[in-house]
């Protein structure tokens, strides 16, 4: 029997795990190896993905995939863990000051050096969270070397000599995806002088399996064991001094929401990077685990590969382990000739032959094997925690069967109308009353004290009228984010991917596309870059280029102007008749895609779906700061700039004269080339063509420089026609240069250019049929 015939409800045994390359492996990091007990929960609205238990946690997976992994019934109270009884152990005192730190032997590091760390945990086990609480507001933000991942570092708080780099989240040090690459090299090769490894203390066995692939890196790590208010709150427990006994590193329980714990996590990693305070054990393979078979073979590969993993600086039990499991990275990098190559092959075969396990298979299950024995030796379980009773009663309406998609669809619409209508809405009409009070403010001083005429209409026409309609649209944005990052955090997007697979797949993505794409309604910048965590380049092309067609807050401006000014009745109406239409275009476009592009099927579904938890305050307040931020540095930089420029080539011809009729200036004379070529959608007037050029700049331009050149009089030129048109155009038409950039540092300058052009002739076929139906009407 495979997977995708077990029953709902039913719990069966794992027997064998089909498939090939790193897919398998994966399968096999995530915890699906032969023996694990797994429990089907439900089947997705549509019919397709699965989601089931294993080790504790809920995962989701394809009909499809399900059918390569074969399983055997067994009754519901059989095969359970036996629990150790509890044993008092000392503390053994590791990663700090006191009896058990030998000064004879510590070789503390020069005071002045800094002490780097590589904060690492898997997703959704509060790793942001730490990293605020460590960092507070002092992060710097950027990208990994040569790919487009997101890259956050700052100090510790009180400890400048510090830098905390937070890591992507990663199920395992397997390159499977691009994040796990990068988390792999960062430590590898920018070696940190210590590792801050935050572990879900509600979900020990699943987060327990990086542990020890860290541990095995011969790095100072510290475990910081989050949530544990959670687990103890629902009865749990766990033995925090057999477990650091255990694993041969300090581990420390945190509440990183509640900020408990932190202090002395701080202290430890103090200490072990201070110091260099290795992990007391690396090796956890078992002499007397199936008479040894996995433990002779991982130490005849050790004696076999040591002297090149000490030429190509890798850590010799890190190395030996991913070459067992068929890691050709490292098999790359270790350099090894013909013979060293088939004396592995050899070594491996033997193990197989002798485990009856195939390698990958055979790897993984020692290291869940080790687990299984921290976990009943030090963690007393809760029968079912408040959260997972709390997410299955909220899932039954999210994720049913008949509910999940309307509710969605309800969501989203709340969303834009909370946000364009309301909240949204009313913050900045406070913005917008508070802008012209201190332009009207300046305008009388500039005037009382008689100003040079030029500039005068530099600062009020150039600087207040183009920056000051872009800022009042920053309570809609961050408003906009605001929703998005609630919904994030608190789990119901990986909801969302889980409900729409099938759907997306008939378009040829995977259900986690849905992740950038809906990312692509705040910015697609970031949204480009959260095609990182899709495995296949195949999937990670056909995203980026639709992400686009998905409407980013920027243009929020453009819209939120045209509809208070030509469609004042139906202003919700329109807008989500915009994103819809967006997304519509966006589906249209995924068939030609891949009809023409991406001929194939998306890889696999593989996601973990979490317990819903409120998102923590602090981290939403975070992300709108760095987004408020991000918004007005472009408006006092980029667009300010463009701002100034469309200004002065408006009021001077090209002599240099100030010009009485704006026609005769330069920029008339330079847009009119464009002018036949928009005509035909209704925007035949230099002036549009000069704000859609500033739009590519940035999107928030296409306002401020329609203020500037029309001042006010724009309802004299366009119809609700031409509105209309521009609207579409708008929307559809090429992104920005930060998001150009972004998609050229994912794909290549072709790739960007081509989406521009192609994008570009998609608004004006668009506009086109737009204009000339509301024209029959």
């Amino acid at each position: 029997m495979t997977l995708n015939e077990l029953e709902i409800g039913k719990r069966a045994r794992i027997i064998k795990v089909g498939g090939t390359g790193s897919l398998r492996q994966h399968f096999l990091d995530m915890g699906l190896i032969p023996g694990a007990r797994i429990t089907l929960i439900k089947f997705a609205p549509m019919g397709d993905p699965i989601e089931f238990q294993i080790h504790g946690y809920e995962l989701t997976l394809r009909l499809d995939d399900a059918k390569q992994i074969e399983v055997e019934y067994i009754e519901s109270n059989q095969d359970i863990d036996e629990i150790v009884p509890d044993k008092k152990v000392e503390h053994p005192g590791l990663g700090e000051e006191g009896r058990f730190h030998n000064k004879d032997e510590e070789h503390p590091l020069d005071p002045n050096e800094t002490l780097t760390y590589a904060l690492v945990g898997n997703q959704n086990c509060g790793k942001t969270t730490l990293f605020n609480q460590l960092t507070g507001s002092n992060q710097h933000v950027g990208n990994f070397p040569g790919v487009t991942v997101d890259r956050k570092d700052g100090p510790i708080k009180g400890y400048p000599n510090t830098m905390v780099t937070d890591l992507p989240g990663i199920y395992s040090m397997s390159p499977y995806t691009s994040e796990e690459i990068v988390s792999r090299n960062f430590v590898l090769e920018e070696k940190p002088k210590a590792i801050i490894n935050i572990v879900d203390a509600t979900n020990i066995e699943r987060n327990l399996y990086l542990t020890m692939q860290l541990l095995e890196m011969d790095i100072p790590m510290v475990v910081a064991l989050n949530m544990m208010d959670e687990l103890t709150g629902n009865g749990g427990s766990i033995d925090i001094n057999k477990m650091e006994e255990m694993l041969g590193v300090p581990v420390i329980p945190i509440s990183a929401s509640k900020n408990e714990g932190v202090d002395e996590l701080i202290q430890h990693a103090i200490h072990i990077a201070k110091y260099q305070e290795k992990p007391v054990r690396q090796d956890f393979c078992s002499e007397e685990d199936h008479n040894g078979a996995v433990h002779r073979c991982l130490h005849g590969v050790r004696h076999l590969i040591e002297d090149h993993a000490q030429r190509a600086h890798l850590p010799l039990i890190f190395s030996s382990s991913k070459l067992v499991e068929g890691d050709d990275l490292i098999l790359d990098a270790l350099k090894l000739d013909q013979n060293e190559k088939e004396m592995l092959e050899h070594i491996i075969v033997q193990m197989e032959t002798e485990r009856q396990l195939d390698r990958s298979a055979a790897i993984a299950d020692m290291r869940y094997a080790f687990i299984k024995k921290v976990s009943q030796a030090c963690v007393k379980k809760p029968k079912m925690s408040k959260e997972r009773i709390r997410s299955e009663k909220i899932d039954k309406v999210l994720t049913g069967k008949y509910t999940a998609i309307p509710v969605f669809v309800l969501i989203m619409l709340l969303v834009f109308y909370l946000t364009f209508n309301v909240i949204g809405a009313f913050f900045q009409d406070i913005f917008q009353m508070g802008i012209d009070t201190l332009m009207k403010l300046v305008d009388t001083l500039l005037t009382n004290y008689q100003v040079n005429e030029t500039i005068h209409s530099l600062i009020i026409d150039g600087m207040f009228e183009g920056i000051g309609s872009v800022v009042s649209f920053l309570p809609i944005i961050v408003t906009l984010f605001f929703f998005l990052s609630i919904l994030e955090d608190s789990g119901y997007i990986a909801r969302v991917a889980f409900v729409m697979d099938k759907l997306l797949r008939k378009i040829g993505l995977s259900g986690r596309s849905i992740v950038p794409m809906l990312i692509g309604f705040g910015c697609t910048v970031p949204a480009v870059m959260a095609t990182r965590t899709l495995p296949s380049q195949r999937d990670r092309k056909l995203t980026v280029l639709l992400t686009p067609f998905m409407s980013c807050s920027a243009k929020l401006p453009i819209y939120a102007f045209f509809v208070d000014v030509f469609f004042t009745q139906h202003k919700g109406l329109i807008m989500a008749g915009l994103y819809f239409l967006g997304i519509i275009i966006g589906i249209l476009m995924a068939f030609l895609y891949k009809a023409i592009l991406f001929k194939g099927e998306a890889v696999p579904f593989v996601m973990e779906l979490p317990n819903y938890r409120l998102p923590s305050a602090k981290n939403v307040g975070q992300l709108l700061w760095e987004k408020a931020k991000d918004f007005l540095q472009k408006a006092f930089t980029i667009i300010l700039l463009a701002t100034i420029v469309i200004w002065f080539l408006q009021r001077f011809d090209t002599h240099f004269n100030v010009v009485t009729d704006s026609k005769d200036s330069i920029l008339a004379m330079v847009s009119s080339i464009l002018v036949p070529i928009f005509k035909p959608i209704g925007l035949g007037d230099w002036r549009i063509c000069t704000s859609l050029i500033s739009g590519i700049m940035a999107k928030e331009s296409v306002v401020s420089t329609l203020q500037v050149l029309f001042n006010g009089s724009i309802t004299a030129v366009m119809t609700t026609a031409s509105a209309a048109s521009l609207l579409v155009f708008s929307l559809l038409y090429s992104p920005c240069v930060a998001a150009i950039a972004s998609i050229k540092r994912e794909l290549s300058t072709k790739w960007a250019i081509g989406i521009v052009l192609w994008q570009c002739i998609v608004a004006w076929i668009c506009s086109f049929v737009v204009y000339h139906l509301i024209l029959l009407i």
